[in-house]
């Protein structure tokens, strides 16, 4: 499902996401409210939503999305300005986020992603913006990470350091000299271990933690 208050931004994702075979878009919502109804009564699998949006916005609706449809994956689009509103996403369950001007090609990975129950991060903005995002947060949850990442392995640690600077599990397996499939197994586990919902919080919980 596409979610975004404007038709022409609609239509163009739309037109990418169609290219597609394996891709299906079976609904758009113009505000957030719409969001909502509409994933209910279809039962998407991956939400791509704008935050802000008429009546119900993205960021509110991400909220009711979470309890009303669980295994639905939500990517937030977003802007540069709109920093706080992306950490905000992140810490809510979002399953990602992905700038406006993305190249398609991205954000068909990113659906893809999304769907297969991975989070994703953009590459041409991930460490930009998560940077932007930790450097007012490590003093006052610093000390809180750092806890909750000792009880990690040390490859655990180094697998984690390597989410927090947005690599794929294929690139952080070349850079650990590692199998894509067992860098997989590691993020399961340390997700587990520090109970976090998906890799992006993992991310920034890395970036608080000094990793």
């Amino acid at each position: 499902m596409i979610a975004d208050d404007e038709p022409l931004i609609r239509a163009g994702i739309r037109m990418i996401l169609t290219s597609d075979r394996e891709i299906e878009v079976v609904a758009e919502a113009a505000n957030g409210r719409e969001a909502v109804d509409l994933a209910r009564s279809h039962g998407v699998d991956v939400v791509l939503l704008d935050i802000q949006m008429p009546v119900m916005d993205g960021l509110t609706a991400l909220g009711e999305l979470r309890r009303a449809t669980p295994t639905a994956r939500v990517i937030v689009l977003t802007t540069f300005g709109e920093r706080e509103n992306v950490l905000r996403a992140l810490e809510y369950g979002g399953a990602g986020f992905l700038l406006k001007d993305t190249a398609p090609a991205e954000l068909i990975r990113a659906v893809r992603a999304a769907a297969a129950g991975d989070a994703y991060l953009s590459p041409g903005a991930t460490r930009h913006v998560v940077d932007q995002l930790a450097s007012g947060r490590v003093a006052a949850r610093g000390e809180e990470a750092r806890a909750r990442v000792a009880g990690l392995s040390g490859r655990e640690r180094e697998v984690l350091a390597l989410l927090g600077e947005g690599l794929s599990n294929a690139d952080a397996g070349r850079r650990l000299h590692m199998s894509e499939a067992t860098v997989k197994t590691y993020v399961s586990r340390i997700l587990a271990k520090l109970e976090c919902e998906n890799r992006v919080q993992a991310a920034l919980l890395a970036r608080d933690a000094g990793l």
